[in-house]
């Protein structure tokens, strides 16, 4: 593989280099984009645990819509912990306030026994659906996220994955 690399003349070298970074800035464009359309900071969220099953499994890449800010209870949310950065996807079980007040969510995983009161941010009763809600889930690909959640319990699979793309971009000839 070395030799293939040395064999590369500057200019080829370069071309590959910036081949591999318009694959990068394609793809944060891309996540860029699917963010403003749906006014969610983060549009693609993975399940991390089994407290929404059976609705959700591990590892499901759930799509997030947040243009509706009227959301009614029985639909399963995303939101932000104030102080914590891992989204929770849980659904909503009660709702205070709408119209002209701020409207209010309470919370809990199909799979736990108690609401999410426990989970919220220290002296905080319920959510505030403009400030704590990512979005609102609107469709799912079964265990797609699987890989993530690899990639984040096992960090040395992101160096071997992002090695082997950035030789694979470099060695591939034109």
């Amino acid at each position: 593989m070395l030799s293939a690399l040395s064999s590369l003349q500057p200019r080829q070298l370069a071309a590959q280099v910036l081949n591999f970074a318009l694959v990068l800035s394609t793809a944060f464009m891309l996540w860029k984009g699917l963010s403003v359309v749906t006014d969610s900071p983060s549009p693609i969220v993975v399940v991390l645990s089994g407290s929404m099953e059976p609705a959700f499994q591990r590892g499901d890449l759930l799509f997030l819509w947040n243009r509706g800010l009227d959301t009614q209870i029985g639909e399963i949310v995303v939101y932000n912990v104030r102080g914590k950065d891992i989204p929770i996807v849980h659904r909503v079980v009660r709702r205070f306030g709408g119209g002209d007040t701020q409207l209010r969510l309470l919370t809990k995983g199909d799979n736990n026994a108690a609401d999410d009161t426990e989970l919220y941010a220290r002296g905080q009763s319920y959510l505030n659906r403009s400030k704590d809600v990512i979005g609102s889930v609107v469709g799912y690909i079964p265990f797609v996220g699987y890989v993530t959640i690899l990639l984040s319990e096992y960090p040395w699979l992101k160096t071997v994955m992002l090695g082997l793309m950035g030789l694979t971009v470099v060695l591939q000839r034109e």
